[in-house]
This record gives C-alpha cells, sequence and structure tokens, in this order.
C-alpha cells in the first residue's frame, strides 16, 4: 500500500493548485510529453488513443449525417488569403509562415494552415457550377498550427489535431439549417459520449469567429468553475462566395452566390474531460472514449490457476468492450493505483478465494463502490458497470455546473457570487451593446460567453448599464 500511497501523492490537489493538478494528471498518466518545439507536445499513445476514439464516434456520426472527408493542403499562399479580409485580419496574430523552399527564398510566403476556410473556397470555385453540385458537405481530420503565447497541453497549443466541417448551400436557409444541425451533434456528442453537460448559444458580435455572420457554440463549465468552449459551428452567409467568385446556376438558370458553413472540435475535448470529470488521484474517463473500459488484475497470480482463470474472464470481456489484463510482477495496490491514475472506468479483481466462490470484484473508477459478481453473468454486469459510470459522472458534472451558476442583476451581484462561491457562470440580462460587454469584463473580470438558446427572463434591466434589456447572457472566467 504504500507504493499504491506514493503514486497516489505525485498528484498535487486540485485544490491546492488546479492548473498544477492537470499538468501533473496530463504527465503522470502518460497522456503527453513535452518537447524542444515551445508550444508543441507529444501525445503519447494512451492519450492519442482517447483522441481516436472520439475521432471513431464523431466521423461515424458525420457520415451518418452526409458528410464526406477530404483533405486540403497544409500550406496556403498569402495571396489566397488575403481573398477575405475580415478573416485574414483575425487571423494574422497566430499565422506562422514559411519564406524558404530548401535554400530558395519563395517569391510568396506560405500560410501554415490556422484553418482552411480559404482552401474550401478555392476548391469550392472549380468543383461547383451549378445547383445540381449542392450541397457540398466535407470534413477533414488535419493539423492546424496557431503561433499562440501561451500554451497548456491539449487545452493551447501552437499545433492541435482537429477536424474541421465546411459546407455550401444553395440557399441561406439550408446553410443555417446545417449549422444548427452540427451543433446538435455536437451536443449529442459531448452528453452522450464524453458525460458533459453543455449549454447551447450563439457568440456575441464582437466574438464570433472572424469572416463569420453567425457563431454557435457549446460551453462547458470545468471542475473549477471556469468556462470551456467545447465546439463551435459558424454560418458564413454568402461573404467567402463573394470574395472568391464562387458563383452557381441555380433551378431558374441565374447565376448567384451559394451560402457556406464551418464546424470544428479539437483535442481541447481531451483537457475537458480531464477536468471536468478528474480527482485527486488522476483520470476519470468516459467509457466511450476510455483507450481501456476493464482491466483485469490478477491478485495472488503466483498461485495455481489464478492467471489461467484471469486470462480467461479477460477474453470473455473483450467480447463486449475494450478489456486489458495486467499479469506484470507489480503489486495488485500498484496496479490499482496506476489504473485509477489512467482513469479506468472499471476494475475486475480476482484470485484464489474469488475462483473457489465462482466470482470476481468488480470496482466502478468515479466512486470505488465494489460488488461481487458471479463469473456466470459478469459480461452483462461489466455493461451496466459502464452505464453507471458513465451516469454518474454526467451527473457530477451536471451538479457541479448547477452548484456553480449564479443570477446578477447588477455588476456588484456578479463581484460578490465570485468572491463567495467561487468561479463559474453567470446568468445576467444584457442591452446587446459591446461597451457594455468590455465593460462586465473589465470590472469583474468575466466575459461573455454566449446567448442561450433556452433563454430565461431574470429581469428587464442590463447587468451593466442598467438600460432596457434585450437578452439574456451567460459570463465567465474561461480557458
Amino acid at each position: 500500500m504504500a507504493q499504491q500511497k506514493k503514486m497516489v501523492d505525485a498528484i498535487t490537489s486540485m485544490d491546492e493548485d488546479f492548473a498544477k493538478w492537470y499538468t501533473d494528471v496530463c504527465k503522470k498518466a502518460e497522456l503527453i510529453e513535452y518537447t524542444s518545439v515551445k508550444g508543441c507536445m507529444v501525445i503519447r499513445p494512451y492519450g492519442y488513443a482517447i483522441w481516436e476514439n472520439i475521432q471513431r464516434i464523431l466521423d461515424g456520426m458525420f457520415k451518418e449525417t452526409g458528410h464526406e472527408n477530404v483533405c486540403m493542403p497544409m500550406f496556403i499562399p498569402e495571396s489566397l488569403l488575403q481573398k477575405e479580409k475580415d478573416h485574414v485580419e483575425g487571423f494574422a496574430p497566430e499565422c506562422a509562415w514559411v519564406t524558404y523552399g530548401g535554400s530558395e527564398k519563395l517569391e510568396e510566403r506560405l500560410c501554415v494552415r490556422p484553418t482552411s476556410e480559404t482552401l474550401f473556397c478555392e476548391h469550392f470555385k472549380n468543383v461547383v457550377h451549378s445547383h445540381r453540385d449542392l450541397p457540398k458537405l466535407y470534413n477533414q481530420w488535419v493539423s492546424v498550427v496557431r503561433w499562440e503565447k501561451t500554451t497548456r497541453p491539449f487545452l493551447r497549443s501552437r499545433e492541435f489535431l482537429w477536424q474541421e466541417g465546411h459546407t455550401l448551400h444553395a440557399t441561406a436557409e439550408e446553410a443555417i439549417e446545417e449549422t444548427e444541425r452540427m451543433l446538435g451533434v455536437y451536443t449529442e456528442f459531448c452528453q452522450k459520449y464524453l458525460a458533459i453537460p453543455v449549454i447551447q448559444g450563439q457568440k456575441t458580435e464582437s466574438d464570433k469567429f472572424a469572416g463569420a455572420e453567425r457563431t454557435y457554440c457549446i460551453e462547458a463549465l470545468m471542475h473549477d468553475g471556469k468556462a470551456l468552449q467545447a465546439g463551435t459551428s459558424h454560418y458564413f452567409g454568402d461573404g467567402f462566395a463573394r470574395a472568391f467568385d464562387i458563383q452557381f446556376l441555380n433551378k431558374e438558370n441565374k447565376l448567384t452566390y451559394p451560402h457556406q458553413t464551418s464546424w470544428g472540435m479539437t483535442t481541447r475535448l481531451i483537457g475537458a474531460i480531464i477536468m471536468t470529470h478528474g480527482d485527486d488521484n488522476g483520470l476519470v474517463l468516459p467509457p466511450d472514449v476510455a483507450p481501456i473500459q476493464a482491466i483485469v488484475i490478477p491478485v495472488a497470480q503466483h498461485k495455481e490457476g489464478v492467471l489461467d482463470k484471469a486470462n480467461e474472464l479477460c477474453e470473455r470481456l473483450k467480447k463486449v468492450c475494450r478489456a486489458k489484463i495486467d499479469d506484470s510482477e507489480q503489486s495488485p495496490g500498484w496496479k490499482f493505483a496506476e489504473y485509477e491514475m489512467k482513469g479506468v472506468p472499471v476494475r475486475v479483481e480476482i484470485g484464489p478465494k474469488d475462483i473457489e466462490n465462482n466470482q470476481c470484484v468488480v470496482v466502478t473508477r468515479h466512486n470505488r463502490e465494489k460488488t461481487f459478481v458471479s463469473l456466470d453473468n459478469i459480461e452483462e454486469v461489466i455493461l451496466e458497470k459502464l452505464a453507471e459510470v458513465r451516469d454518474g459522472i454526467y451527473n457530477a458534472a451536471l451538479e457541479n455546473r448547477e452548484r456553480r451558476t449564479y443570477i446578477a442583476k447588477n455588476l456588484d451581484d456578479i463581484t460578490k457570487a465570485l468572491e463567495e462561491n467561487g468561479d463559474g457562470f453567470i446568468k445576467a440580462m444584457w442591452c446587446g451593446s459591446e461597451e457594455c460587454e468590455d465593460k462586465v469584463k473589465e470590472l469583474t473580470g468575466v466575459g461573455s460567453r454566449c446567448i442561450p438558446f433556452e433563454q430565461e427572463t431574470l429581469g428587464d434591466k442590463c447587468v451593466c448599464c442598467g438600460k432596457e434589456a434585450k437578452t439574456m447572457l451567460y459570463w465567465g472566467k474561461a480557458y
């Protein structure tokens, strides 16, 4: 047990230092390793396996909604990027540029893609000519580069992995429907598969994506009360189409401009999983994306028949979930701590006495509840336990969000709520002016997160200026 205690103590308590706890978990659960390239990380096999499961599930959802995968170049010529003025201005501070090819200076700088709207527009211009060519429903899984000043594993790095959907439609109505539909896909994915409750809403004008007419988002609340934007979906109108001269013949045989969308999720979702569900012993992984869903630990494995029975049990579990056996020479206590740290949803222990009684011990990660289970129906029980873990961590995350959501009528209410209760979501009415939006952030430290689809009337006056309110807004500090 001394080994187990030492391993658990190696993780800083989240109440002591949440940022240090987070990086401890990333490192000690073997999710990442730092590199000599500042701001970039190695995603280690265990961390990448989580991303692969995220990718597998999301990709299936995209294909069910009619989307096809493509792959655009990594480099964007500067002249192409300059075609959409608002877009390039929005990304200019974060762009990385290639100026040499081999030993020769390039005639034109190449931007390492921060996002791919301009590349898709160039392609759409070449392949879309008639209404029969629409809609174009594309997605790609790639890495992008944004030259961030301050970086943190998964949450903000200079190179990161993501998916970016790009679609083209004949009408504004179809494009808006697509934008909202994909936000719904993201919402279902986060809540059903990651067990993270989210708030759907629209970004304010000042916070929308560069070049977009509307930006929709899903916002999640982390364990420490800070918000994290988990996914975005953008409606571009026909602005990009006009900038790139994309036209098609509509059903009336008239040349017109199509309407465009884009939407994306990134490896910051792994950061969201860590900060939503983790505890002082490490990760707590949602079963659907856990690389190992059930770990089999032989107890007293040196005794005759134990390893054989444990391997037999593991093979049975592999038929219903992602199961693995640890038959290494480490002690059972060490193994218990190791797989708790790695967030494995279910631990299955089996030793000589269990074999005599035709049973095993099943321990769920999120609450450490132990259950003696007959080997006769172990497959059925494991699936039930995985569902218990998913529901348990979702409800705990929802409870945390509800407990940390405060209502404010004025600026003093915001300050008081944060001082007395700590960080969280602030629900308050807003007049719609950017001046008030900026002033709230300047005076209280919380910025606008989204205008939620589910509106509440909390009063008739703006939280900042006291004038007539137009909408309810979620505010908060964010990653």
